[in-house]
Parts: C-alpha cells; sequence; structure tokens
C-alpha cells in the first residue's frame, strides 16, 4: 500500500507544494498530489499553473494578514521555480 508520503515523493513536489495547491484548490491533501503530478508533467501549461496557485495563496494570505503562511507558501514558491525553471520564464 502506499502512503501520502509515497505518493508525495512520485510526484516531483514538495509537501509544502502540494498543501498549496490543495489549500487554492479546496481539496484533500491526497487529491491535490494527484492533480499536483499531472500539472507537473505538462511543461507548458502545467508548472506555470502551480506558479500561479502557489501566488494567489500569498495574495489570499497577505489579505488575511498571516504573514507567517505568506513567507512559507513564498519560500516554497521560491523552491518551486529553482526546482522547476519553466514557471520562472512563464507566465499563467
Amino acid at each position: 500500500m502506499l502512503t501520502y508520503e509515497d505518493c508525495v515523493g512520485m510526484s516531483e513536489l514538495t509537501e509544502e507544494e502540494v498543501e498549496a495547491i490543495a489549500e487554492h484548490e479546496h481539496i484533500p491533501n491526497i487529491v491535490a498530489t494527484e492533480l499536483g503530478n499531472y500539472l507537473v508533467h505538462d511543461e507548458e501549461s502545467g508548472i506555470p499553473k502551480i506558479r500561479r496557485i502557489i501566488l494567489d495563496d500569498i495574495e489570499m494570505a497577505e489579505k488575511r494578514g498571516q504573514k507567517e503562511h505568506a513567507l512559507v507558501l513564498k519560500l516554497t514558491l521560491r523552491h518551486f521555480v529553482e526546482t522547476h525553471p519553466n514557471a520562472a520564464t512563464n507566465a499563467a
């Protein structure tokens, strides 16, 4: 049986990236793992979509005054862009 951690590991995303997708889409983390896995393998539109999702989450956290959460999301975005170079060059 696969665990949640196994699924995250196979998705080429971090737990924080999966959590950002779950937060944005209002879905359980395990479903976000599957969605993220699908998106991360679509360089043309999926990678920019994940970037946009994280940016949207940052904006919402800042609007709510959740400074610590916004900082975690900014670090998540930084890592995502560093590990998926197309995220920095493509806009969603």
